[in-house]
């Protein structure tokens, strides 16, 4: 830069002592001094006007170049403008790849702008949900596709669950739905939907088969229980006496684990509680923890404190509560060592309410908790059979607490104990005197 500068302030004083001596020698000082500097500021204007010609040409600018410091500024431009065609290339490459990426994706992808149209889908999208590109451009999506609750789940902020329902092309096709924001501060949403008709079908059939199966086997067990029973009021020999206790243990945990797979089947097969009433919450927890401290009393006595919102009060159905909040303290006492000191507490959470049971017992590994709520499963296998547990206790307080807008989150470390937080959103709650203005009212 400095050695432009240089150069170029030596052509201006060569041009001034060149007309300087001229005007000495003319007698027209002044005007050879004006001269000069018109010739001077000559030679800028070609070279902008020049510059102005080849940027509006976009040719390529090539040397030589001025001695100038006008030389830097073209050589600077072609530099600039060789790297853009670089990078123009590269964008090309990438954005035809992604053509081909996105034509050969089987889902349906759908891009929608800040005000919800429609900027750009691929060809999934038209086999199926009947939307096309450039056809439906700048369309909303809420007029481009009718589904129920589609205008409430794009406008919630919530995109953890996807939302399911059939194409418009083939009422037999199941569609999940998911969104993803994106670009400036998220206000772009990138739609992706998947045909799941298999893993529907399968859901559904292994739900139904759970279903039947559990009914099946209620009836025979019914009868044996009951004979059972009636076989408990005769004296046995002392022999007889073990193999019958199994017997009837085994019988009343076979039933359990029935009435958990008839609960869970009714819970997957709904999406919403049967009733949504005001719940008093604060009595069903004292009532939970009533029973379970007899509990605790029978495996030798726990330190179990409770810190109740007696104000809070939640929407939703009372028993499917009862069964998840009472499962989760159950859980605290039954899996935990004696003594071991359990927290029960109701609370809010800024507009958000939160259930929790905090024990100080043994912890779960990092790698069982995404797994705790599956069917069946157990962190320990001998000592839940020890226990009685059936494996479905989890799984069924996450349904319920999904059916009630709530979500189940799980935090535990070997040696540090564990906690199980049920939070629901601030739409489910009501305070003490809500609750009794509607009893009031009904």
């Amino acid at each position: 830069m400095k050695q432009y500068i240089r150069i170029e302030i030596s052509q201006l004083v060569g041009i001034m002592l060149i007309f300087s001596t001229i005007g000495y020698l003319t007698g027209q000082i002044h005007l050879s001094l004006i001269t000069a500097m018109a010739v001077y500021f000559a030679k800028h204007g070609y070279y902008l006007a020049k510059l102005a010609s080849l940027i509006e040409s976009e040719e390529h600018i090539s040397p030589p170049y001025p001695p100038d410091i006008w030389g830097l500024i073209y050589k600077e431009l072609a530099r600039h403008r060789m790297r853009s065609r670089k990078r123009k290339r590269t964008l090309n490459r990438f954005a035809s790849r992604f053509r081909k990426v996105a034509t050969s994706i089987p889902d349906g992808l759908l891009m929608l702008n800040k005000p919800g149209r429609l900027e750009w889908a691929n060809p999934a999208a038209n086999q199926l949900l009947n939307i096309s590109w450039p056809r439906d451009e700048g369309i909303s999506i809420t007029q481009l596709l009718h589904v129920e609750g589609l205008k409430e789940y794009l406008e919630s902020p919530d995109y953890t669950k996807p939302l399911e329902f059939s194409s418009p092309v083939n009422k037999a096709i199941i569609l999940s739905l998911r969104v993803t924001p994106f670009g400036s501060k998220k206000a772009q949403r990138l739609l992706v939907a998947r045909n799941i008709t298999e893993l529907y079908n399968l859901n559904q059939t292994r739900r139904d088969f759970v279903s039947n199966v559990s009914h099946e086997l209620r009836t025979p067990l019914t009868v044996i229980s009951g004979f059972l029973e009636n076989l408990s009021d005769n004296e046995m020999l002392e022999f007889q006496k073990r193999p019958f206790h199994l017997m009837l243990q085994q019988a009343e945990r076979m039933n359990t684990i029935i009435n958990d797979l008839l609960t869970l089947s009714r819970l997957e097969m709904g999406k919403a509680p049967s009733s949504e009433k005001p719940v008093y919450v604060p009595n069903l927890l004292y009532k939970i923890v009533d029973q379970a401290k007899a509990l605790a009393e029978q495996k030798g006595g726990y330190d179990i404190t409770v810190d109740v919102d007696e104000e809070l009060c939640l929407v939703g159905e009372e028993n499917e509560l009862l069964s998840a909040f009472s499962n989760l303290i159950y859980n605290a006492i039954i899996h935990t060592p004696p003594m071991t000191k359990i927290s029960i507490s109701w609370r809010r959470e800024g507009e958000r309410a939160c259930f929790s049971v905090i024990d100080t017992g043994p912890g779960i590994d990092q790698q069982a908790i995404p797994r705790l709520t599956e069917r069946f499963y157990r962190v320990d296998k001998a000592r839940s059979r020890q226990s009685g547990g059936t494996g479905l206790g989890l799984a069924i307080v996450k349904h319920i607490i999904g059916r009630h807008e709530g979500e189940l989150r799980i935090s535990s470390q070997p040696g540090m104990g564990s906690q199980f937080d049920c939070t629901f959103p601030g739409e489910m709650l009501l305070d003490k005197n809500q609750l009794q203005q509607q009893q009031e009212a009904s």
